[in-house]
This record gives C-alpha cells, sequence and structure tokens, in this order.
C-alpha cells in the first residue's frame, strides 16, 4: 500500500475517533443540565442527545467548508498535515476529558489544524488570516459573552413573567419545557460540531484525489463518497452520515466528569434555569451553523449557565471553577497547535529517515 493512501485511511480512522470524543466528550453539552434538574434520568437523557445529535449533524455543511477551506490553505496541506492536526486535537480533548474540564473540541481541532499547517509550510503563510479572524478568533470571544449576558436576560424575563407563581409549580411545569430545550440543544451541537469532522474528511479526500488525478465519474460510490469538484467544497452524503453516526454513538458513551461539573459544581440547577440555559445557547449556536462558524458549543452553554445562575446570585456561581473552565478555553488552541506541530515535526524527521 503506497504511504498516501495509508495516510488518508489513517485521516479517516482518526478524524472518526475525533468525532467519537467529542461526541463523548461535549455530550455534556446537551444534557447536563437535563440531568442536574432530574427531567430525565442519565440513561434516558443520553439516548435522547445522541438521537438529537444525529439528526443536527444534517443540517448543512456551512461549518465544514470553513474547516476545510476557510482556515488554511487547502491546496498545499497535505495528508500528514490533517492526521496531525487530528492527533493533537484528540490528545488534548482526552487531557481536559480526563480534568473534567470543559474545553471546545472546535478550538481543539482548528488550533491542531494551526500548528501542524503553519509546521509544514514553515510559517504563516498557509494561514488565512482573515477567515480565521472572521470565523475563530471573533467568536471565540463574543460567543460566551453573549451566552452570558443572553442567558442573565432571559433568565430574568421568566421570573418577571412567572414573578407570583408558586416556584415549585413552575418547576415542574418547566420540566416538560425543558425536554424540548434540552432536544434542540443536542441538535444544535451535531448540527455545528458534526461538521467539523466532515470538513477534515473531505479535505483528505480532496487532497488524496488532486495527487492521484481520481475523477469523479458520477458512478454510485463516488456520488456517495467522493467530493464533486464542480461544487464549492462539497461534503458527499456517505461522509455526512457516517460523522452523524459517529457522534450519535460517542454521546451515547456519554462524558460523566463534564456533565458533572456542569450539571452540578458551576451551580445548582431548576428545571427554569436549564431551560434558559439550554434555550439561549441553542439559538446561539444554530444561528452561528447557518454562517458556517465554528463555535464552541462548550464554551456557549457553559456560559449561559453561568448567566443564568447570576440571576440567583452573583454568588450562586463558583467562580474560581469557572476560572479553571476559563483557563481551559484560553489554553485550547495553543496547546493544540504545540501538540500537532510536535507530532508533525516528528512524523517529518521518521518520514525523511525512511526516505520518504
Amino acid at each position: 500500500m503506497e504511504l498516501t493512501l495509508f495516510l488518508l485511511i489513517l485521516v479517516i480512522i482518526f478524524a472518526l475517533a475525533f468525532e467519537y470524543i467529542n461526541g463523548f466528550h461535549d455530550a455534556a453539552n446537551a444534557i447536563a443540565t437535563v440531568v442536574s434538574t432530574k427531567t430525565l434520568s442519565p440513561k434516558h437523557a443520553i439516548l435522547y442527545g445522541a438521537v438529537l445529535n444525529f439528526f443536527g449533524a444534517f443540517f448543512g455543511t456551512c461549518v465544514a467548508k470553513t474547516i476545510g477551506s476557510g482556515i488554511v490553505d487547502s491546496g498545499t496541506v497535505t495528508q500528514a498535515v490533517i492526521l496531525c492536526a487530528l492527533l493533537g486535537a484528540i490528545i488534548w480533548n482526552l487531557i481536559t476529558w480526563f480534568l473534567g474540564l470543559p474545553s471546545s473540541s472546535s478550538h481543539a481541532l482548528i488550533g491542531g489544524l494551526l500548528g501542524a499547517a503553519i509546521m509544514h509550510a514553515g510559517g504563516f503563510s498557509i494561514v488565512n488570516i482573515q477567515g480565521l479572524v472572521q470565523k475563530v478568533v471573533i467568536p471565540m470571544f463574543t460567543s460566551p459573552v453573549m451566552g452570558y449576558f443572553v442567558g442573565f436576560l432571559v433568565m430574568l424575563l421568566l421570573l418577571h413573567i412567572f414573578a407570583k407563581a408558586i416556584p415549585e409549580k413552575i418547576n415542574r411545569k418547566f420540566k416538560g419545557a425543558q425536554l424540548f430545550s434540552a432536544g434542540v440543544m443536542a441538535f444544535s451541537h451535531g448540527s455545528n460540531d458534526a461538521q467539523k469532522t466532515m470538513g477534515i474528511i473531505t479535505l483528505g479526500l480532496l487532497t488524496y484525489c488532486a495527487t492521484h488525478g481520481v475523477v469523479f465519474d458520477g458512478s454510485t460510490f463516488a456520488t456517495l463518497f467522493l467530493p464533486d469538484p464542480s461544487k464549492d467544497f462539497h461534503v458527499p452524503p456517505g461522509v455526512i452520515f457516517i460523522c452523524a453516526l459517529t457522534m450519535g454513538l460517542g454521546t451515547a458513551a456519554g462524558g460523566w466528569k463534564i456533565i458533572h461539573t456542569l450539571g452540578n459544581k458551576v451551580i445548582k440547577l431548576k428545571p427554569i434555569h436549564g431551560f434558559a440555559a439550554e434555550t439561549t445557547a441553542a439559538g446561539i449556536i444554530l444561528t452561528a451553523t447557518h454562517f458556517g462558524i465554528p463555535v464552541s458549543t462548550t464554551q456557549i452553554i457553559s456560559s449561559a449557565i453561568m448567566g443564568v445562575g447570576s440571576t440567583i446570585r452573583f454568588s450562586a456561581v463558583k467562580w474560581g471553577l469557572v476560572g479553571n473552565i476559563l483557563a481551559a478555553w484560553i489554553l485550547t488552541i495553543p496547546i493544540s497547535m504545540f501538540i500537532a506541530a510536535g507530532i508533525y515535526w516528528t512524523l517529518s524527521k521518521a518520514f525523511h529517515a525512511l526516505g520518504y
């Protein structure tokens, strides 16, 4: 087997591994609040989240296009760059999962892609600075701020509407409403996060087809699994389905450390709080997906929970833990870049020694 085909197979395997890890790493995004408020049992919540994550993955491919062609120059990217990007993201995801920190899988992948691509090119010429700033850097800072303040305002509005209602009665009613909000949150997570792996796999397929002269012949196999060069960054339907299924299975595996952090450690939630946080986060994420912005679903739901919790009283949020979460947010891209760049440097030395 030739090296480039072997690397493509590795890219697909590790991309799906990243998707699976993303599923259980970010399962908390969709179900932490609904478990914390006891609206659903953990088993039922995970199944509910997994199914809606799966269906959300079919909600367009604009984010996949951003990942595959909007951050680095796809024409100069190699299979080795993509593989190292995935390894860097997977390693950082596993570290933060082990520590129970809800960091961003999206930013880990973006950081890995940047680190490996920059090391490959020997500089920043390969980076699409405008795309990086507009689609990654600005949303990285604005989306959690929006999550906090919109969550705060939505919760204030709900408190104003139900000011004279009996709290326990309202919370019983909001358990039903939270089923809807948790479902929309799970759907929105699948719509944004699953597309990132679709973009990576499609980039790998495009790279292989370009270097080996593989022609899109319109056959059933090509239609399902090969990108159509006549379309603008076309994600094959087979890639969409496989990524959706893998993310759903990953979500079904759960991510109990992070669920516990978001659902219980940041603040104790009632159903009305969970509804406000999930509705806020889902609205922001679906808007970002529509415009092809690969946001951190983790950051948005975390900040929405903080905003909602602040309406109880500012001290109700455990700000010491929030500081640890913020540190993980800030460090994710640079550390993922460093890990991926180091892996690429090591692999390039190994390939050179083997005569490739």
